[in-house]
């Protein structure tokens, strides 16, 4: 199960609402979403959390590209949002190592002969390249700095990350509202 919110920032403090990740397929719609409750294009940061597995923060000021910080890289690859925000941090590594081997055509059979592996790999949800993405965290940790939490602070945090982070930066209560 997912909870995703959205602050923004806003010259009378924060604004929080929660959100639908339903038609969010790509960083680009993700990115969309939170630009669209952006005001005058200040700070909103996307808040997402997978049952305590880990969590995410995306940055996104006005055009510029969007910042992200994912607690645990490995358990985000295994889940579909998760996913779209490790892929960006990876880059297509997480793709090309699975078409490489796919080219490789290590498996022992011959051209043209069905593959059971392939099979089975399709029964499974995990992608094949998520198993290659190292655990722990990635992407920008000065992420919040600049608001009031520091890099050696996001990376000790746990359990309820998005309330700590949001108590940092005085929007716990309006985060509260949300859940």
């Amino acid at each position: 199960m997912y909870f995703a919110a959205l602050l923004a920032r806003t010259e009378d403090g924060w604004e929080a609402s929660d959100t639908e990740l339903d038609d969010v397929e790509t960083l680009s719609d993700l990115t969309d979403l939170a630009r669209e409750v952006s005001v005058d294009e200040d700070t909103v940061l996307v808040f997402i959390e997978q049952e305590d597995a880990w969590f995410g923060v995306v940055r996104v000021e006005g055009e510029d590209d969007p910042r992200i910080y994912v607690s645990d890289a490995a358990a985000a690859a295994r889940s579909s949002y998760g996913e779209i925000l490790t892929k960006e941090l990876l880059g297509s590594d997480l793709d090309d190592g699975a078409d490489d081997l796919d080219a490789l055509d290590l498996d022992g059979t011959e051209d043209g002969e069905p593959d059971v592996a392939d099979e089975d790999e399709e029964a499974d949800e995990t992608p094949v390249a998520a198993e290659s993405v190292p655990p722990g965290p990635a992407g920008d940790r000065e992420i919040l700095a600049d608001l009031g939490m520091s890099e050696k602070e996001l990376m000790a945090l746990d359990t309820d990350a998005l309330g700590e982070i949001a108590d940092s930066l005085g929007a716990a209560e309006v985060l509260e509202t949300v859940r």
